[in-house]
Order: C-alpha cells, then sequence, then structure tokens
C-alpha cells in the first residue's frame, strides 16, 4: 500500500530561530542529568534525570524481527531487526528456525527493505535513505561482501517493484526530487520506470514516462511481457494500468475507460497461465475484496465476498493454486488462505494469539513466512505450511532481562457513539489490576489520515501502560482505513473538523467510565495525529492537560506548498486545493497556527530536520507562534532524522522527555500525582 501522503512561511524565521537557541551547554554527567546527542536541538526540555533513564531503560531494548524475504534456493528468511547495541534496524539472514541471525548490513541509516535476485539469491537488492529524508536509493550486496554497489541516481527517489522471472532483471520507478526542507524548486513532476540487471547498473533501460506520481508496486506477468501497476490518486481513487515492457505503452484496465466508478484497485499477481490477473478492490460494496479479472470475457469474480472486512494485503502462491490474505477484522490483522480453484478458505493451524503484520509464500511452495506481534511480545516470525498444517518458529524476540511480557494486560475494542449518532471504535491498552481508581489516560491519535490504530504490541509505551498505571486509547475516528470506504471519506475536505469533534466525544465517553480519569487527559499523535494532537489543543483546552505534537501539520496551506511535489496532488484529494479561494480561507481558518492563542495547556513539539512529508518548519513555526501567547512550549528537532525517530539513541531521548512532559502534565493534573 502507498506511503502515507509540509517549509513554513518564513524559512529565514525558522534558521533565526534555531541559531538563536541552539543546542544547550552539555550537561555534565556527575550532575545526574541525560546527555542528548550531538544531533539533538532541545529547546524549553528541562534537565533529564538519570534516575528517570534508569528505571525506563530496559523498556527501550524490545528487539523483534520484520521479514524482508525468503531466499529462493535455501531454506532461509532476509529479515530486519536490530541488533544489541546497534541504533537502527539492519539485514540478517535467518539459515533455519531459531537459528542465529547472520548479520548482511551495517549502516548508520536503517535498512529495512530487500529482496534476493530469484534464481540462485547470489546477491540482493535493499533500498536505504540518509538521516529520514526518505529518498530511496537501490543497492546491490554481493553474497558475504559488505560493500554495496549503488543502482540509482541520487537525485532521484526510488522504489523497487519486482523482478523479471526469465531473468535477473529489476524493474523500478524513480520521481525527482524538491528537497523542499532544503529550499529546493517545486517542478511538476514524473515518474520513470526503469529496468535494471544489477549486476550492470550502467545497463538500465527507460521503460515508459509516466505522467504525475502515485505509480507504486506492480506485478509483472509470467512471459515478462507486461507489467500490472497501480496508480494512486487517492485513498478511495485507485487504478490498475497495464504497461508494455517491450515499448512502454500504458493502458488502463480497472476501472475501465469511461467507467463511471470511483473506487480503489490493486494488482495481486499474473495466473500462471496469464489469462487472468488478481485485484484488491472495494468496487463492489464497502470492503477491498480478493477479485480476479479475466483478460478474455473482461469479467471480474469476486473471491471473498462472504468476508465482511478489508483485505489488507494479498499473495499468490507460485502456481496460483493458493491466496494468502492479511484481513483487517475490527482492529486485529487476521490470516486466511484461500483455495482460488474451489474459492474456499483453507483450514489452517493455530497461530500464536496476536496481529498478523506480514505473510510470504516461499518460492515453490505452499509454506508461507508469517509476521506477528501483540500486546504481550514484539515481532516474531513463524514458517507455517499450509499443506500439512504444521507452524514453525523462526525467530525468538528479544525482551530485556526482567520484563515478562507475557503478563502484560490484553488490549481490547471500545466503542462510543459521536456527535451526529456515527458509531466509533478505538484500541484500549488498560492498565494491570493492580492499579485502582481512576486511571490517567493518553489519547495516541494515528496518523495517515487513511490509516488505522490497531493491536498489536507497544514497545516503549508499554511502560506507561505496565508501570505507571496510564491507560492508552487509541481513536479510529472518522476517515480512518478498515471500516468502509464510506466511513473513510467522512472527514475530506470541509469536513475535515468533524473528525476533530470525535475526538471531543472520545473525551466525553472517557468522562463516563469510572476507571477512566477526565481530570488527567494527555493527546498525542504523529503526523496527521499531531494536527489533531494540535487540534485538540485548540478545541478542548479546558479538558486536556497537554498534548504531544510527533511531525505534525500546523498550517495545510504551508504544508500543501511545501511538502515533496510528489505528494501535493495526492494530498489535496484528502485535504482540500489550497489554491481555491473558499478552500484555502477554510484551510487558514481550522489550522492550529491560526488559533495558537487558544493553546493553553503546555505543548511539546517534537521534528525530524529531513522530513519530506511535514518539513521541519511546520515545527518551527507552530513553537514560535504559541510560545508568543506564554503557553509553555517543548521543542526537540533531531539533524538526522525525517518522519519520526529511528535511531534509537534519538528515539531512547525523545521518550525520556515525553515522560518528563507527562510527569509535568499529565500525572499532576487534577492535584493528583501517581
Amino acid at each position: 500500500m502507498p506511503r502515507t501522503i509540509l517549509l513554513a512561511t518564513s524559512l529565514l524565521a525558522g534558521l533565526l530561530m534555531l541559531q538563536a537557541c541552539g543546542t544547550p551547554a552539555a550537561r555534565s554527567p556527575a550532575a545526574g542529568t541525560l546527555l542528548p546527542n550531538e544531533n539533538l536541538v532541545v529547546q524549553g526540555i528541562p534537565a533529564i534525570p538519570v534516575s528517570l533513564v534508569q528505571q525506563v531503560e530496559r523498556y527501550t531494548d524490545f528487539r523483534g524481527h520484520a521479514l524482508a524475504d525468503w531466499h529462493p534456493a535455501r531454506d532461509e528468511m532476509l529479515v530486519s531487526h536490530r541488533p544489541a547495541g546497534a541504533n537502527t534496524a539492519q539485514l540478517f539472514r535467518v539459515p533455519g528456525p531459531l537459528a542465529a541471525p547472520v548479520a548482511l548490513t551495517d549502516f548508520a541509516d536503517p535498512v529495512t527493505e530487500a529482496s534476493y535476485e530469484p534464481v540462485l539469491g547470489r546477491y540482493l537488492v535493499f533500498s536505504r535513505s540518509p538521516g529520514g529524508n526518505e529518498a530511496e536509493q537501490l543497492y546491490r550486496l554481493d553474497a558475504g561482501k559488505r560493500q554495496p554497489t549503488l543502482l540509482t541516481d541520487p537525485d532521484q527517489r526510488h522504489d523497487a517493484i519486482g523482478w523479471l522471472h526469465q531473468s535477473a532483471q529489476l524493474l523500478y520507478t524513480a520521481v525527482p526530487l524538491d528537497r523542499t526542507a532544503e529550499g529546493g524548486s517545486r517542478a511538476t513532476p514524473t515518474t520513470t520506470l526503469w529496468l535494471v540487471d544489477p549486476l550492470q547498473p550502467s545497463s538500465r533501460r527507460r521503460i515508459a514516462e509516466l505522467p504525475g506520481t502515485g505509480w507504486f508496486g506492480g506485478e509483472i506477468s509470467r512471459d515478462d511481457k507486461q507489467l500490472a501497476i497501480t496508480r494512486y490518486r487517492s485513498a478511495t481513487d485507485s487504478q490498475v494500468w497495464l504497461i508494455d515492457l517491450a515499448d512502454g505503452t500504458p493502458t488502463q484496465l480497472l476501472p475501465a475507460v469511461g467507467e463511471p466508478l470511483q473506487a480503489t484497485h490493486f494488482p495481486v499477481g499474473y495466473s500462471p497461465d496469464g489469462a487472468s490477473l488478481y485485484v484488491l478492490s472495494d468496487r463492489a460494496g464497502e470492503f477491498r475484496e480478493l477479485m480476479r479479472y479475466d483478460f478474455a470475457s473482461r469479467a471480474l469474480t469476486r473471491l471473498t465476498a462472504a468476508i465482511p472486512w478489508d483485505v489488507g494485503a494479498a499473495q499468490l502462491s507460485d502456481d496460483g493454486a493458493l491466496a494468502a490474505l492479511k484481513m483487517n477484522v475490527d482492529g486485529r490483522e487476521e490470516l486466511r488462505v484461500v483455495d482460488t480453484r474451489t474459492l474456499r478458505e483453507r483450514a489452517l493451524p493455530a497461530l500464536p494469539a496476536g496481529g498478523v503484520n506480514a505473510v510470504r509464500f516461499q518460492p515453490r511452495t505452499h509454506r508461507l513466512a508469517v509476521a506477528i506481534d501483540s500486546a504481550q511480545g514484539p515481532g516474531r516470525l513463524l514458517a507455517l505450511d499450509v499443506d500439512l498444517g504444521t507452524v514453525q518458529p523462526w525467530t525468538r524476540p528479544h525482551v530485556p532481562p526482567g520484563l515478562d511480557t507475557t503478563s502484560f494486560p490484553d488490549q481490547r475494542i471500545v466503542r462510543w457513539t459521536s456527535f451526529d449518532g456515527l458509531s466509533m471504535s478505538a484500541v484500549l491498552s488498560p492498565p494491570p489490576a493492580r492499579f485502582t481508581g481512576k486511571r490517567p489516560v493518553v489519547v495516541l491519535v494515528h496518523g495517515g489520515p487513511e490509516a488505522q490504530a490497531t493491536m498489536g504490541f507497544l514497545g516503549r509505551w508499554s511502560y506507561l501502560v505496565n508501570e505507571l498505571g496510564v491507560a492508552i486509547v487509541e481513536p479510529n475516528v472518522r476517515g480512518s482505513s478498515g471500516y468502509g470506504k464510506t466511513f473513510l471519506a467522512l472527514d475530506n475536505g470541509m469536513k475535515r473538523e468533524d473528525a476533530v469533534r470525535d475526538l471531543g466525544t472520545l473525551l466525553d465517553w472517557i468522562a463516563t467510565k469510572p476507571d477512566l480519569d477526565a481530570g488527567r487527559v494527555l493527546v498525542v499523535g504523529g503526523s496527521y495525529g499531531g494536527y489533531m494532537s494540535l487540534a485538540a489543543s485548540v478545541h478542548f483546552a479546558d479538558r486536556i492537560a497537554g498534548a504531544i505534537d510527533i511531525v505534525g501539520i500546523s498550517s495545510f496551506v504551508s504544508f500543501l506548498n511545501n511538502t515533496e511535489s510528489y505528494r501535493r496532488d495526492l494530498r489535496r484529494v484528502e485535504y482540500g486545493d489550497e489554491r481555491d479561494p473558499a478552500m484555502r480561507d477554510f484551510l487558514e481558518r481550522i489550522s492550529p497556527l491560526n488559533n495558537a492563542q487558544k493553546i493553553r495547556k503546555p505543548l511539546f513539539v517534537i521534528q525530524g530536520r529531513n522530513d519530506p512529508r511535514v518539513p521541519w518548519t511546520e515545527a518551527e513555526q507552530i513553537v514560535e507562534r504559541v510560545r508568543q501567547t506564554g503557553t509553555p512550549v517543548w521543542y526537540l528537532l533531531a539533524e538526522n532524522e525525517g518522519h519520526g525517530f529511528r535511531r534509537k539513541e534519538n528515539a531512547d531521548y525523545q521518550f525520556y522527555a515525553m515522560l518528563l512532559f507527562m510527569q509535568e502534565t499529565l500525572l499532576k493534573s487534577a492535584g493528583r500525582q501517581d
């Protein structure tokens, strides 16, 4: 699925602010405080006591495993994992069930996405971007080597699509960069489709020049003559196009040209005989289904119509007999496997409790790699044989000594009714039973907004629940995915603040719960969720203890003007087109930046300097404006991060500072402190 789709009005003002405040003088470890690393700009944040770090740090070292690929010729998985003492996740091969991972990469930046050359696995291709700027570059890494070979142009961003079937050549897309966060220009972008032999990077061949952006993913026909690719236009509108790999001619397939239909369409894979194409689409109803398109008859067959939830992702076995589905069932990700001939679900062996994050068939088998996590543990990988009905644990996550994650409380779905009678839901992580009385609440709002809070491991946040007795509520307000395409579109354009009103009714619901303290509520959010935390500060200042804005939008107009151009039109569909005078006026009126005088509770703003989605000056301008009103503002900027902190040392400091902020706000509200 697509990545989630901001320079402020004055870049100079932001630079002057940094020069004036800068990084504080180094604090002495002997004084019992934590020293921020050289990449962190810290403003208004009190010294972090080492005693706090000592209480919390074991909760910062959960280390699970994420799936990257199967080896094509050996019984081993390629995974991403952060090893002991390291700052970032890197690539490892795991040569058998519960075998010790073997390190393949060791870079300052995270490396999490990769695939093997599909015949013998002689080398792999991985993507990496410096400092969180998301300008992804592709590299070849030969077996037994540590020095990679760059395959792509550093002035563009790239996405690997997939390997040809008849030869070890790789298709990928390239989009030019504005680098708006660095003051770059904003050109109208196009997308180039390339084919390359990674062993001979200079031999790359331009296949097609495609208009605009949103071209991603794709499936290659078994005869290597055709690519089925997604053209993403919005969360409720995407198309499947066919591209002739000989001459680059693009042809729209779904919806058919002239068909009066707006729906999502994503290719899953070709049948082995090339007669049909499997797709995911919500064209038949509210939810995304697996369908089969027959090229001869142009007919679509619905394969999962009986399942009233979204198929979040799907993959075909090499022989086309099975389709593995990752189902989104009311906030929990479940695995289903469908026989493509009989259209019946296959019986599967029981999996450990938790949500399924990824699935991938091993080449030429009916064996699945399954990534799973739960409230009781970080990500681990299993091998599930559909035919034999067996499950093998493949990796064992690291849990810090002294912590028993199996005792962590279960999560559950809670519901309330919003202002217009619409039903809302949230994932609730309640504290253990030993915490009695009304508990303080963190409302944690997801980004997107076309995303969803689902059940899963909380990582560092588990400290709040299990040690401080804080309840975490993760709402899925209107505009969230997973609850049908009508619900998904209910916050678009001038309906933006209806989602904020949903947050207000969540606060009403909290006030009705005997175990939750409506007088001690903190709102936290990242990306679009950061906007929501700022909006809550504007609209509900008398009902919250404070807010934490992580890489959030403070002004929709400056965001839309200054986000990277490959994202801009996609975001205009969701938020509205600021070039329209009426829409611009609306966006100006609702933006937190223009309502900063209403923010009366303490605010903590967190930002990555290299963020291409929500540029750092979205943070700078809200910090400056709110400080002018006299409201306390804490600000943390990481010079080597982008849209969120991915380096452990930065993420740790961020979390310690957040806990200190909570001690000064959430845990002191209403005259109480836990």
